[in-house]
């Protein structure tokens, strides 16, 4: 069997530039080189909806919103398959079936869970059960697939060992239909986990740190302007701490030597600029400004790209109508293995039928 990627986003607000780092940048790259048999990137609205049942308009809203990012970053539909979870009924009877292998003691000591309960302030047994299950929907949305790699960011590690620990039981339990993915994690190992504008830990859309992919350079610029550096680098000529500096974790991400060239030539590298901050002399505003320029630069293809495809949405819609078509096929093939394997495809065993026929008649 040839190397499949899977990889999706919840679709409850446009992308930011942590996905980019985390896994979209990856995503193309994986898409033009060739390298894997099939690509699947997914809107997961499904599990979008374990903390938003109470608003399906903003998942609905935001679907358009997270294609348009996807094809103004590079995704290409003829190169790579895009699909709605919610789409693919396989998916649910795929969870209902991996649910059964699995105890509620294993997810609730999943710490990506744990964090991400914190986050969204749940309480007690105020956890919606389908939010507690959500690793193993995303086992689900990874095995059904047969994928043997998952681009994303360290984070979600957790919830891939999740995956391959269900892989493993049904494989034991029924027969060898799954298969164990691995994760694949950013190059940049600084930027693995891009913080937050404000210098918290993660860029995330429910607090309101993040700068997106779709926004304009004004809108940029006033993010950058206000992002949190080092609190001791007082006055220009304090010494500044680099580690811990969200500007600077930017500009590991996203800079390169070229930009030093043509927006701030008195550095030939980060290095150097680094060097520089550390020992005092550099403003954080300059710094701010290096940053902003370069992020600028590197959005505004993506602008255009988004401004061309918005111009036809009926045709994005199409996109992902025929993306999931072809993600059935294949969802479908898997389910009928699983199903065998279980079996509990009744209609298709002619042996049981057969078996039975013959039990009864003997009576």
């Amino acid at each position: 069997m040839g190397k499949i990627i899977l990889t999706g986003d919840r679709p409850t607000g446009k992308l930011h530039l942590g996905h980019y780092i985390g896994s979209l940048r990856r995503r193309v790259e994986l898409q033009e080189a060739g390298d894997y048999e099939k690509m699947f990137v997914f809107m997961a609205d499904v599990q979008a909806l374990t903390d938003n049942a109470d608003n399906p308009e903003k998942i609905r809203q935001n679907i358009i919103e997270v294609a348009l990012d996807y094809l103004s970053a590079g995704l290409n539909p003829e190169k790579c398959t895009l699909f709605i979870q919610s789409q693919i009924t396989e998916l649910a009877e795929l969870t209902t079936y991996l649910m059964n292998l699995v105890s509620v003691s294993r997810v609730q000591r999943n710490p990506t869970v744990k964090t991400e309960v914190k986050m969204r302030g749940f309480e007690g047994e105020s956890i919606p059960l389908g939010f507690f299950c959500y690793p193993v929907s995303q086992a689900a949305d990874i095995t059904l697939f047969k994928s043997t790699t998952v681009p994303a960011g360290e984070d979600q590690e957790p919830m891939l060992e999740v995956t391959r620990e269900l892989v493993r039981r049904f494989n034991q339990v029924y027969a060898p239909v799954l298969v164990e993915p691995n994760i694949m994690l950013p190059e940049n190992a600084t930027a693995r986990r891009l913080p937050g504008t404000d210098g918290k830990e993660k860029m995330s859309k429910s607090l309101g740190n993040c700068i997106y992919l779709s926004d304009d350079a004004d809108t940029v610029w006033q993010k950058v302007r206000s992002m949190y550096t080092d609190p001791e680098h007082i006055n220009l000529n304090d010494p500044g701490h680099v580690e811990g500096n969200a500007v600077f974790t930017y500009l590991d991400a996203f800079s390169k030597e070229e930009d030093f060239a043509m927006f701030l030539p008195e550095y030939q590298n980060l290095d150097e600029m680094k060097d520089h901050y550390r020992r005092g002399g550099l403003g954080d505003m300059k710094c701010k400004k290096f940053l902003n320029q370069i992020l600028n630069e590197f959005l505004e293809p993506m602008r255009q790209r988004r401004h061309e495809f918005e111009q036809d949405i009926p045709e994005i819609y199409n996109i992902l109508k025929k993306g999931t078509e072809k993600a059935r096929e294949t969802a479908a093939q898997t389910m009928s293995e699983v199903r065998s394997a279980m079996r509990i495809n009744y209609f298709d065993d002619n042996e049981l039928i057969q078996s039975q026929a013959e039990r009864f008649r003997a009576k």
